[in-house]
């Protein structure tokens, strides 16, 4: 009895292969198995699961099994098992050869499908292609680009790609916990990027932040995690993951301990950027007297981040920075005096930080302005 949602066709020659067999006792020929690959790959590729066709073939075997000519005309129990074992071995070739027909052209799919994926990622996240076909190709991966989406990027120890264990680790949590929500999770330039649904789908994003965080032990965590802020449409996706990475790369620059960051919280800082040479005027005109200490200007400037981060309580300050407080106290009267700001003032201290920031954001004083 065939299984029903298969077709016989898949069967070619099997059913005279089997009558041939049971009368010669031979093994299947190259051409013969070559033939069961190709049905094994069209069978693949028409959708069906290498269990419907194994059934397919076996169902076949039984039921043509009383009808054989060789089992027919058996003398007796040896000769019947010598025709048998002859059956069962052209059933285990063309079954062997018919995996192996199919999980080639399951590999060849998978590929295909992969490249398909990079390919629409890199379309999407550098706003290339025609925005109404790109929307097209989203549906298949899962994102409907109408929607308001966010992007979150994680930036690991490691560089991440799709088969990391760590990508595939949070790949199976977010695919468990929410199934095919409006989301996708993808690679690009060794970080991990989770596209998601705003609104009630933000549980996606927060989720895979976790996951990124602690992903669990053996798994490589995440040393930050940036969220973009929220956009609409193709291009509003791109919008999202450049404010994620720039998040990134802002907070690199300014030594911040924060691991989860988001995109709304650093907006100050792309602002400060965009007008270069006033910055670079204000890092030069206040904390440019710094570089007259003993040590450079640079362990100044790591006292001011520190304290701004601290929110100025000197033991905390004095912690991060790994001295006693007597030294850092040292220090502040050391900036006071050579830049002729006070940090206790909160006009003056404010001066100070902005420059400071200015001067990570620069690269100041490792590199020149």
């Amino acid at each position: 009895m065939r299984r029903a949602g298969i077709s016989g066709d898949f069967l070619g020659d099997y059913p005279r292969l089997l009558a041939e067999v049971s009368t010669t006792g031979r093994l299947p020929r190259r051409d013969e198995l070559d033939t069961f690959r190709s049905l094994g790959e069209r069978a693949a590729e028409d959708g069906h699961k290498l269990r419907e066709v194994v059934t397919l073939f076996v169902g076949e075997t039984r039921a043509l099994w009383g009808t054989l000519p060789g089992v027919m005309r058996a003398a007796g129990p040896a000769e019947r098992a010598r025709t048998g074992d002859a059956i069962l071995a052209a059933l285990e070739g063309a079954i062997g050869a018919l995996g192996d027909g199919h999980e080639q052209a399951r590999r060849l799919a998978v590929r295909q499908e992969e490249a398909e994926r990079r390919e629409f990622v890199d379309d999407l996240l550098h706003g290339r292609s025609d925005l109404g076909r790109l929307a097209e190709r989203a549906q298949r991966f899962g994102l409907r680009l109408s929607h308001t989406h966010t992007v979150a990027v994680a930036e690991g120890h490691e560089v991440y790609d799709d088969v990391h264990p760590t990508v595939r680790r949070i790949e199976r949590e977010l695919v468990a916990r929410f199934g095919d929500r409006d989301a996708l999770l993808t690679t690009k330039d060794g970080r991990l990027v989770c596209i998601a649904a705003s609104g009630d789908d933000r549980a996606v994003l927060d989720a895979f932040a976790v996951l990124a965080e602690r992903p669990g032990p053996g798994y490589v965590s995440a040393r930050r995690v940036a969220l973009g802020r929220e956009h609409t449409g193709p291009s509003g996706v791109v919008s999202s993951y450049e404010e994620a990475v720039e998040a990134l790369h802002v907070a690199d620059r300014l030594g911040l301990p924060t691991v989860r960051l988001t995109a709304s919280e650093l907006l100050v800082f792309p602002v400060l950027l965009r007008d270069r040479s006033a910055i670079a005027d204000l890092v030069n005109t206040v904390l440019g007297p710094l570089a007259e200490a003993r040590g450079g200007a640079e362990p100044l400037v790591q006292t001011l981040m520190a304290c701004s981060q601290s929110g100025y309580v000197n033991a905390e300050a004095a912690r991060r920075l790994g001295v006693g407080v007597r030294t850092l106290t040292y220090r502040l009267a050391r900036i006071r005096t050579l830049t002729g700001y006070d940090p206790a003032d909160a006009l003056q201290r404010y001066t100070l930080e902005t420059a400071a920031m200015g001067a990570r954001l620069l690269g100041w004083p490792q590199h020149d302005l």
